[in-house]
């Protein structure tokens, strides 16, 4: 096979293709446009997101075999597309589900403890305690929307902060556990106090989390999104920080970021996002849950068996 690797990946996939005699050939510089021209002569493809991957795309890839991601999200490929037309689609969304869940204890610890804001005054010689004071995470109870792989591994990890776990999925039953109870969308606009979205980016998942959303849970919560920006409306967001009903936010992904989530749209931030960066009820990070050295290893691991497997 001649394979077409179209973003920077860990070695280890390329180094386990060409043992198998396969040829790969790196196109990490190459436009869309250019792509489209040569993209017939190979069998298989390995990309994260800077290519969409759609019809217009795809039907010039007349040879193509398989399309493997490592990581998660495949909304940059037309899933319906390749299997009408036999394409096989992988992906390791195993290798980094463990470092999405520690990144989301961590700002969730963080956001709590106030350890932003502390550290910040520290630097500044500013030393106040009363006004730092923070907030316990045993006792509460924790709702997980989405629970897959992510979902899964963070719930795994909340076990000794002495909290109660409650989960809902819409495709997926009969999922509870030690670690999780399984319970309706209504039970967790109603019970959660701290509420994490692990959900794929989908058309229904698209500005999910918007005003009449948020305005379902009965008491005021804490909300995490380490899973994709387009899913929650950042407005929204704000408007239940100023009214009291969020009571502080964690956001590893932004609605304004580009689709290879590198940058926000703007170079000028919107008002949105500049709210949130003043803001001591915020803990944010530049799309890095699931962003370890460890992870990168495990994606690419997972991946290359998942296709040498499929094709031994």
């Amino acid at each position: 096979m001649k394979i077409a690797i179209l973003d920077k990946v860990h070695p280890l996939i390329q180094e386990e293709l060409c043992e198998k005699g396969w040829q790969c050939v790196n196109l990490f510089e190459a436009s869309r446009s250019e792509l489209k021209e040569t993209i017939h002569s190979y069998q298989g493809i390995i990309l994260r997101s800077r290519i969409k991957m759609d019809e217009d795309f795809l039907q010039e890839a007349k040879s193509l075999q398989f399309i493997g991601r490592p990581g998660a999200g495949l909304e940059n490929v037309d899933l319906d597309y390749c299997e009408a037309n036999g394409i096989k689609v992988f992906r390791s969304p195993e290798g980094n589900r463990a470092a999405v869940a520690e990144h989301t204890i961590g700002m969730l610890l963080s956001l709590f403890n106030k350890l932003k804001k502390a550290d910040t005054e520290v630097r500044k010689g500013v030393w106040l305690r009363e006004e730092n004071r923070g907030v316990e995470l045993r006792g509460k109870t924790i709702g997980i929307i989405g629970y897959g792989y992510m979902g899964k591994a963070f719930a795994q990890r909340l076990l000794g902060f002495g909290v109660q776990v409650i989960a809902y999925d819409k495709y997926l039953q009969n999922f509870g556990d030690d670690n999780v109870t399984e319970v309706s969308l209504q039970t967790i606009f109603e019970e959660a106090e701290v509420v994490s979205l692990h959900t794929p980016l989908t058309t229904e998942t698209i500005g999910l989390v918007n005003s009449a959303f948020l305005k379902e849970f009965k008491k005021p919560i804490y909300f995490i999104n380490t899973a994709r920006g387009q899913s929650v409306v950042t407005k929204a967001i704000i408007d239940g920080i100023k009214a009291q009903s969020i009571l502080g936010v964690c956001l590893d992904v932004s609605e304004y970021e580009s689709s290879t989530f590198t940058k926000l749209e703007t170079e000028s931030f919107p008002e949105e996002m500049a709210y949130l960066y003043g803001s001591d009820r915020a803990v944010l990070t530049p799309h890095i849950a699931g962003w370890t050295h460890e992870a990168k290893f495990k994606m690419a691991d997972y991946l290359v068996k998942k296709i040498l497997d499929e094709f031994n």
